[in-house]
């Protein structure tokens, strides 16, 4: 399963809720499929998001609080994947549901997730930090567009599609240009280009979905890689996300992350998501691969 910075465009005229929905086979079992135009595998935000999905299809009324899970195996964007839910336990105060993704009869993922009633409580936050503001900060697929005017045709066409999830950041896809060592800590604008609707829990899915995105090239920063270094492999191998708020992803987010370790080929990172008003309306952490294959 990868993380990757430009998550796959969805299909013509096809917003990111029609790309993710599902169809149930029976009961507990659902089939989703990835766009035609998926890279070579699965961008692991997309089985994050289908598997919250299939877990809330077996919910009747609770909110996702956190969801913890591994990806285990890359996924093949060319077959369906079939997402199993067992419905763990319904309690007084917390549902909770496991959901394993297959493909070719294997394990490729796998989720836990609570959820619980909305209640009134104890109420504090993290502040937002200080940093540029969206409407000061270009698109970043315009300024890929710039870095890569004279690339090859086919990666001009590939970088002319417009990926679901808007961003705007001051230096996320530029960095690695310099070669240099970077402090592990980044800040990234984002939101989904297409309407969502008015249902709150597909907001939440979405907004896992675009969890993924930029963490582990935060962890590079400290070394000088990026994705294009020869002999570097990179993949997200554990991914977790506790939700505080509601929120509408439609409107524009702050992502801000930092790697406060890395070791054993394995960088850790975190994450917070603002709303635009500073409210904290999630937090993430994740843990990827990290290493450089001996030379030959």
């Amino acid at each position: 399963m990868s993380e990757t910075d430009a998550p796959h465009s969805e299909g013509q005229d096809e917003t990111l809720v029609e790309t993710l929905q599902l169809e149930r086979i029976e009961m507990n079992l659902f089939r989703g499929t990835s766009p035609d135009n998926s890279p070579g595998r699965i961008f692991g935000g997309q089985v994050i998001a289908q598997s919250l999905l299939a877990a809330y299809e077996t919910v009747e009324a609770r909110v996702c609080h956190s969801l913890h899970c591994y990806f285990i195996r890359p996924g093949d964007p060319t077959v369906p994947i079939v997402f199993e839910v067992d419905r763990s336990r319904d309690g007084g105060s917390f549902t909770t549901r496991r959901v394993v993704a297959v493909q070719h009869g294997k394990q490729i993922f796998n989720l836990a997730a609570s959820f619980k009633d909305p209640e009134e409580g104890f109420n504090h936050q993290a502040a937002m930090p200080e940093g540029p503001h969206w409407s000061e900060l270009k698109d970043q697929m315009e300024v890929m567009r710039e870095l890569m005017k004279d690339a090859p045709e086919e990666a001009k066409r590939w970088m002319s599609r417009s990926p679901p999830i808007e961003m705007r950041s001051k230096d996320a896809r530029t960095y690695w240009l310099s070669g240099q060592p970077q402090d592990p800590v980044s800040q990234n604008w984002f939101r989904c280009r297409t309407p969502i609707g008015d249902d709150a829990h597909m907001h939440q899915v979405i907004l896992a979905y675009a969890s993924d995105m930029n963490l582990l090239s935060t962890a590079m920063r400290p070394h000088g890689v990026h994705w294009q270094t020869p002999g570097f492999q990179s993949a997200s191998l554990d991914h977790a996300m506790w939700f505080h708020k509601p929120t509408d992803f439609n409107q524009w987010h702050l992502y801000v992350h930092d790697s406060p370790s890395a070791s054993d080929g394995r960088g850790f990172i975190r994450g917070q998501i603002f709303a635009e008003d500073g409210t904290l309306v999630a937090s993430v952490a994740q843990e990827g691969l990290l290493r450089m294959k001996p030379a030959k």
